[in-house]
């Protein structure tokens, strides 16, 4: 394909007396019109090109560590939140475990892929190019897979009946074939149209671009032995082949970090004066730790949680907990709820949208803590908000006898009541039903009664 378009190119920039036929043969060999501020098409090959000089594309700004982990921060921790599958009730809710939805969203949506791995695809596609294309496969009215798409390979456009229209060039195929809007699970990020969402890696070319041209200029000090290049004087004037001689012998010899420490000798009053300059003269390092901060704006995430902090700061303090709050509140929780109600948008009937939902359990971001989850578990416990049964279920252990009833603490009593036998009498007896000890009556004094 490359060669026939390079061969297209030629034949049409070698006939200069006709200054359009070059536009006008590539348009008719690809079947569209193509002008030169087509950044679209621009793009799809080389990428969009920032004002550093750096071509930015998908694969070269995870190659920064820092757009890498803020992306692997947020997929990975949505992945491996559980996403349930509920049936509202009249008392409440329950999990529909039997709906065909349940597995596939909980467990396996496809047969290639697990839900962590399914999941980390859509929101790595959220993250990078702002929108996660999910086909549905169905078997009569029944949904049987859900299969994750390129986002680059995609194209959306409204018809004339209002109807979205996906056109998804198959890398498979190499054939674009039509997808109705029925069939796709469509995931926006936040964007201004409502029909597409925005690319984070396109707006943050300059970001990004700024950011790749300081880790270059990093990497060619330290290729060099962190020794810059210098300047060379002599007594005498060189013509242009001694001159040359000269330059390639020294960078051959001396060039590079290999050859550090090497000792030059210099003859006939020869001298070499370094050009000082180091990584904090050029304030090399402050612009790295800067561009990791623009990044983490990009992507809404506390630098802290990718391993970097500004000077003075620690990395995990005794904010952590609110830090940790403000990452699920800003970061996490818009994401969550855009998966939610694309769930039910795109997978559910509308007779189905008012009884069945999808929800994400947060609570296990709390699984990390062993502290903090069983002080939430004994707090629910003693207010009669979980039973100790439900608590044992979250923990993947077997229910106990006497463990489904709600309890509360029973010291809780009125103030006129302190003291009365009544309110420790039905402590205990709570305590005997709970631990399933039958109660007994109370044995009675012996030794004679007092006057």
């Amino acid at each position: 394909m490359a060669d026939k378009l390079a061969s297209v190119l030629n034949r049409a920039l070698n006939k200069s007396a006709q200054p359009g036929l070059a536009k006008s043969a590539l348009s008719a060999w690809i079947g569209k019109t193509i002008r030169l501020t087509d950044g679209s098409f621009w793009a799809a090959w080389s990428g969009g090109e920032s004002s550093s000089g750096k071509c930015v594309t998908v694969d070269k700004a995870l190659q920064l560590s820092a757009v890498w982990s803020c992306v692997r921060l947020l997929a990975e921790t949505v992945a491996t939140l559980p996403l349930g599958f509920y049936e509202r009730t009249d008392d409440g809710r329950r999990s529909a475990s039997s709906h065909p939805l349940y597995s596939l969203l909980h467990a396996q949506p496809n047969a290639d892929m697990t839900a962590v791995e399914f999941w980390e695809v859509v929101m790595a596609s959220l993250l990078l190019q702002g929108n996660a294309y999910v086909e549905i496969e169905r078997i009569g009215a029944r949904i049987v897979a859900l299969v994750p798409l390129l986002p680059d390979r995609m194209k959306v456009k409204v018809g004339e009946d209002g109807a979205l229209q996906y056109r998804y060039l198959d890398p498979l195929t190499d054939a674009t074939r039509a997808i109705a809007e029925g069939g796709m699970m469509h995931i926006r990020a936040f964007g201004t149209n409502g029909i597409v969402g925005l690319s984070p890696v396109s707006y943050a070319r300059e970001t990004l671009g700024a950011t790749m041209a300081a880790e270059e200029a990093s990497g060619k000090i330290f290729a060099n032995g962190m020794r810059p290049s210098g300047v060379l004087s002599m007594e005498q004037i060189l013509n242009k082949n001694q001159r040359e001689e000269v330059r390639t012998s020294l960078a051959e010899q001396f060039a590079g970090s290999m050859n550090t420490g090497k000792m030059m000798v210099l003859e006939a009053g020869m001298k070499f004066q370094q050009v000082t300059m180091n990584p904090e003269d050029a304030q090399m390092l402050q612009t790295r730790a800067f561009n990791i901060e623009e990044i983490c704006r990009w992507f809404r995430v506390w630098p802290g949680l990718i391993g970097h902090n500004a000077a003075g700061q620690t990395m995990w303090g005794s904010g952590v907990e609110q830090m940790m709050i403000g990452f699920l509140t800003f970061s996490l929780r818009p994401w969550l709820t855009r998966i939610e109600q694309a769930v039910r948008r795109s997978l559910l009937a509308p007779g189905e949208r008012s009884r069945y939902f999808a929800e994400f359990a947060i609570e296990g971001l709390l699984r990390a803590d062993s502290a903090a989850r069983a002080s939430f578990y004994s707090t629910l416990a003693q207010n009669g908000v979980m039973t100790r049964n439900e608590i044992r279920r979250k923990e993947n252990l077997p229910p106990q006898s006497g463990g489904d009833q709600l309890t509360v603490q029973s010291n809780l009593l009125p103030i006129d009541q302190l003291g009365n036998a009544g309110g420790d009498g039905a402590a205990k007896s709570a305590l005997r039903q709970w631990l399933g000890i039958p109660d007994q009556e109370e044995p009675e004094c012996s030794g004679k009664a007092q006057p």
